[in-house]
């Protein structure tokens, strides 16, 4: 019976995307809810920034991300970060790819 009674945490959950992580242990999450128009029932999509609380830093930019419900922990945060659901790609360039590249020189400066 015990193990039917885990703790259940009521606090409000919320998934969206990492827009920044700039600054100091808080990341700036975006949610989008695709809602009806009160009017025309056409689907929009509404779009909210949350702060979040980010102790270690973990959460990058562009990676989907779970935020809890918290008490404030500043002016704007009132939400932590739960859990990284997914990983934004890295995007780079090799250096043996900028081997190859050959520039002119007085190209950038040519008038036309």
């Amino acid at each position: 019976m015990a193990e039917a009674q885990q703790a259940v945490s009521r606090k409000n959950e919320k998934v969206g995307q990492v827009v920044s992580d700039k600054m100091a242990k808080t990341i700036v999450v975006q949610v989008e809810r695709r809602v009806p128009h009160p009017v025309y029932k056409r689907i929009v999509v509404k779009r909210k920034k949350f702060y979040a609380h980010d102790e270690k830093s973990e959460a990058k930019m562009g990676d989907i991300v779970r935020i809890i419900e918290s008490r404030p922990l500043s002016k704007l945060k009132r939400w932590t970060l739960g859990e990284i659901v997914r990983r934004a790609v890295q995007v780079g360039v090799e250096p043996s790819a900028l081997d190859n590249v050959v520039v002119e020189p007085g190209a950038a400066r040519k008038k036309r």
